[in-house]
């Protein structure tokens, strides 16, 4: 059985995803039990965002699940999961508000989201196959290039995950702005809303930080398996 000496950069990946995961289902947890005071909801909220942006062409709809909450540029929709849609809690209208982050940062033409939006098919593909081909090339001693270009795939995934990260952090950001700006939530609930978007930012940290562990990983066992040769 071949033994992978590196096995330990995917478990510190592990924890740290975990860890940021319990973090943010215990934080939304809180904050979906205090009702806002303007008794908005999620939907409610973003439908106001988007009136008050000037921007008519995206609509809102809901789609089942826990914090499965999404804004599909494509066919211009902010989706709101369960605990969104019809939540009037300071948590749900955060949420919402994240999500019509993204939509302004689509209708404003947003490098990194388009960057991200670029990056979609080829990190798919790389996350997808660019770690097998690389064990297959190392346990059946396969070309070295061919290592190479499974690591080269899988970067793009990587890529994809570190971009990721100024588009989140920036629709949190334009999400607390709006809720104070148009009277969504008062002051002291819009810090508690932040709360929530900065463990829901957290999530996409740990996933850049365990990517880039996978693929220090990756070049590691490529280097060891070329000095066994």
């Amino acid at each position: 059985m071949y033994y992978d000496p590196t096995y330990f950069l995917v478990l510190i990946g592990l924890v740290v995803t975990m860890i940021a995961s319990s973090h943010v289902q215990s934080t939304y947890a809180k904050y979906a039990k205090v009702r806002s005071a303007t008794g908005m909801t999620g939907a409610q909220a973003a439908q106001k965002i988007l009136q008050m942006s000037g921007i008519y062409d995206v609509t809102v709809q809901h789609v089942a699940g826990t914090l499965t909450d999404h804004y599909d540029p494509a066919k211009k929709v902010v989706n709101l999961s369960d605990a969104t849609y019809a939540s009037d809690s300071v948590a749900a209208v955060g949420v919402a508000a994240h999500e019509c982050g993204h939509v302004l940062q689509h209708h404003m033409g947003y490098f990194p989201l388009q960057l991200r939006t670029a990056l979609v098919p080829i990190a798919n593909i790389g996350s997808n196959i660019g770690l097998p081909i690389v064990f297959l090339s190392i346990i059946f001693g396969l070309s070295e290039n061919l290592a190479r270009i499974g690591i080269l795939l899988f970067s793009f995934g990587v890529l994809f995950q570190i971009v990721t990260l100024p588009v989140e952090f920036d629709a949190s950001a334009r999400a607390l702005r709006m809720m104070g700006d148009y009277g969504l939530l008062a002051d002291g609930e819009v810090r508690q809303s932040r709360a929530v978007l900065k463990a829901a930012a957290m999530t996409y940290v740990a996933a850049a930080f365990s990517a880039v562990l996978q693929l220090l990983r990756l070049i590691m066992l490529t280097n060891n398996s070329r000095r066994r040769r």
